[in-house]
This record gives C-alpha cells, sequence and structure tokens, in this order.
C-alpha cells in the first residue's frame, strides 16, 4: 500500500522527501562527540594539573611563576587548531603520504647527530626564534601510519614472514636503532611497544612475534647484566631508598620524592597547588613527574578519576578503531591509540617505580610542545576516521 508522501508524489509530481534518523550527538558535525568531550577534558584537566606542578620551579628557575603555562596554553592552541584541520582531512590522504612522511622521519633523526650538543645527549633540533622539537616524537606518528599503510595492502598475506613479518622489522629496528643511539630510551620503549601492538593486530605470524620477544628479553638481559647497559637504572628501581652518589643520586632522588608525593596525598589529597614536593623537592616536575604532583594535590580519589577518564578516551578510540570502513582506519585509529594508552601505563608505572625511570612523558600533562601539538594532531586523526563512519552510517539510513 502506498503511503502518503508516495501518494503525494504521484498528484504533485514532485518527488518524496527522503527521511533521516537523527542520532544525536554522536552526528554533531560528523565527529564522534564522546571521544571529542573527553579529549578536551583530559586536556583542560592537564592543563592546570602542569600550571599548578609548575609555578614553584618556574618563578625560582625563570623568575615568572606563569613561564611554562603560557607557552604550554600556546602549544595547546596550535595542537587544537592542527587537530581540527586533521579532523577534517579524509584520513585516507595519509596512504600517500605513508612512505615520504617515513622518510621525513629518517631524515629528522640522522640530522640530530650532525648538529653540536654539549652533553651528548641528541635528541632536539633547535630553530631559531621558534624552539626545539623532538624528531622521536615525528618517528612515533610516522611509524603508526606506514605500518597501517602497509598492513592494509598486504591484509590477507600478513602471515608470509616475507610480506608480514621481515618488511616490519626491518623499518621498527632502524627507528629503534636511531632513537636509542641518541639516547632516548623511552622513546625506543614506546616505538618498539607501538611496532608490535600493530603488527599483532595486523596479523603477523605469532611465532615470529614470540620468538622476537624472546629473542629481545634475552638481549635486554645481555644489554644490562653482562654489558652494563642502563645497569645503574636498575639498581635504583629495585633499591630506591639506598645511598647513591653522582649521577645514581640523582635518579633515586628524583624516584624517592615522587613516592613522597604520592604516598603524602593520602584519600583526598592536599589540594590543588598545595603540594610541598613541588617546592624544588622533585626536579622538574611539570614533565615526567606531574602525575606525583597530581597524587599529591588530588589524592587517591584525583589520581583514580583522572585514570578513568585515559581509560575511557582510551576506549572509546579503539571502539572508532572497530567502526573503521577499511583495514587502513583501523589500523590507523588502533596504533594512534595505543599510544596514548602505552605511553599513559608507563609513564604512572614510572612515577609509582613499577618500572625503571625511563623519562618518559604523560600524555596532555607534562609540558612539552612538540608532544602536545602532535598527540592532538594525532587525535584529529582518529575524529576523522569517526566522521568517515558516521557519513556511512547516514549514507545507510537515507531511505
Amino acid at each position: 500500500m502506498a503511503t502518503n508522501g508516495q501518494e503525494a508524489a504521484r498528484t504533485t509530481g514532485t518527488p518524496a522527501k527522503k527521511k533521516k534518523r537523527s542520532y544525536g550527538l554522536l552526528a554533531v558535525g560528523g565527529f564522534d562527540m564522546p571521544f571529542l568531550i573527553l579529549l578536551l577534558l583530559v586536556l583542560s584537566i592537564g592543563l592546570i594539573c602542569m600550571f599548578s606542578a609548575s609555578f614553584v620551579y618556574a618563578y625560582y628557575n625563570d623568575g615568572d611563576s606563569y613561564f611554562y603555562i603560557k607557552k604550554q596554553m600556546i602549544f595547546a592552541l596550535i595542537g587544537v587548531v592542527a587537530m581540527l584541520a586533521c579532523s577534517c582531512v579524509d584520513y585516507h590522504w595519509w596512504h600517500k603520504a605513508a612512505l615520504p612522511l617515513m622518510g621525513v622521519s629518517y631524515i629528522l633523526l640522522i640530522i640530530v647527530f650532525l648538529l653540536p650538543s654539549a652533553s651528548g645527549i641528541r635528541r632536539w633540533i633547535r630553530l631559531p626564534g621558534i624552539g626545539q622539537f623532538q624528531p622521536s616524537e615525528v618517528a612515533k606518528f610516522a611509524l603508526i601510519v606506514l605500518f597501517a599503510h602497509m598492513i592494509s595492502l598486504n591484509q590477507k598475506r600478513m602471515k608470509k614472514l616475507t610480506v608480514g613479518f621481515w618488511p616490519f622489522l626491518l623499518v621498527l629496528g632502524t627507528v629503534c636503532g636511531l632513537v636509542v643511539v641518541e639516547p632516548h630510551l623511552s622513546g625506543t620503549i614506546l616505538l618498539a611497544a607501538i611496532g608490535l601492538v600493530m603488527m599483532f593486530v595486523g596479523g603477523s605470524n605469532l611465532i615470529a612475534l614470540g620468538g622476537l620477544l624472546a629473542l629481545g628479553a634475552v638481549g635486554a638481559y645481555i644489554m644490562v647484566f653482562k654489558l652494563g647497559y642502563e645497569y645503574d637504572r636498575i639498581l635504583v628501581w629495585l633499591e630506591p631508598f639506598e645511598s647513591y652518589a653522582g649521577e645514581m643520586r640523582d635518579q633515586a632522588w628524583q624516584t624517592v620524592q615522587s613516592l613522597y608525593a604520592i604516598g603524602s596525598g593520602g584519600l583526598l589529597g592536599q589540594g590543588l597547588g598545595n603540594s610541598r614536593q613541588k617546592h624544588l623537592f622533585l626536579p622538574e616536575p611539570q614533565n615526567d613527574f606531574v602525575f606525583a604532583v597530581v597524587c599529591e594535590e588530588l589524592g587517591f580519589v584525583g589520581a583514580v578519576i583522572i585514570i578513568l577518564l585515559f581509560a575511557a578516551l582510551i576506549w572509546r578510540g579503539f571502539a572508532i578503531a572497530m567502526k573503521a570502513k577499511d583495514k587502513f582506519g583501523f589500523m590507523l585509529a588502533i596504533g594512534l591509540t595505543a599510544q596514548i594508552g602505552l605511553q599513559v601505563a608507563l609513564n604512572l608505572a614510572v612515577v609509582s617505580n613499577l618500572f625503571p625511570n625511563t623519562g618518559i612523558s604523560l600524555p596532555f600533562f607534562s609540558y612539552g610542545g612538540t608532544s602536545l601539538v602532535m598527540l592532538l594532531g594525532q587525535m584529529g586523526i582518529i575524529l576523522s576516521i569517526s566522521r568517515g563512519q558516521n557519513r556511512l552510517h547516514q549514507d545507510l539510513i537515507e531511505e
């Protein structure tokens, strides 16, 4: 039986209008609004906590309590603009950019060794009048895009070692090799973890991956306990309250002050802005150990709420990945979300001394322009993936 709309179309000669179903918040601007809201909430809390952790240190070392927050606010603004720009670009464009982006990443990682360094640490490229940035942050993004590109092209052949294992290992090994000799241990660990997660999810041979992990564990044991590489970090990690000298004393001091801050926070904390350990006891509290100040000021309850917000953001990122239209979008969202999850987990483990101090930052909380801008831009790509699936859903429900 014809509907009233169809009957009207026959009598008036005008086509019946298609009916559309509203998705409420999920359809606003095509963005996945829960992910966007969680992201902006985490960013806002992170800026507040970073300012609280940094203003004493900034006053004594730079003469301006707002030194770090002013810069971080500028980075956040640039990052949000980058996020919105990336969210409006079809994420399939990164297919074409995968190889050039990886090439640029290699060039930047090599350039750092050609620049002078008084300390022997070569992690940054300094741009006159602009500041400095870490090529390793670009390398993380480039690795995710390239692996998503490679997996999407070879998804039916990933079990073959010549397709789904050795090419990935070659890229991962060279990138990690360049980063580890900077030296940048935390960046190397994170790059390796992201790469292995993407290979596992992408369908690489599990036996080969297991063998690689076993070989890596044996290699790490030999390097640390036989050759002495980073052995001091292990000693400090196992016995942080022992009496040490020199660089080991500095490492132990930072860990001990972090544990004091976490322990003194109690259930509800000392109150926002009232941390004692940030008064020149905890070195550079605005960076890797900002979460220790958060625990001291907001207590167990505040720390758990922040962890739950991160967990919700990560869960939503994986949910967007599961609904992606194609393999490339799926792997891209998996890699970008996994980076956030791994980095949060490693930072919390370091701050609480569950893992040796590797100098890894907390996403959206720790001070750092390169990291913040890159992370927000990458979150824009996840939003682009969510926009694509929302457009697909809208097309499917049009009648």
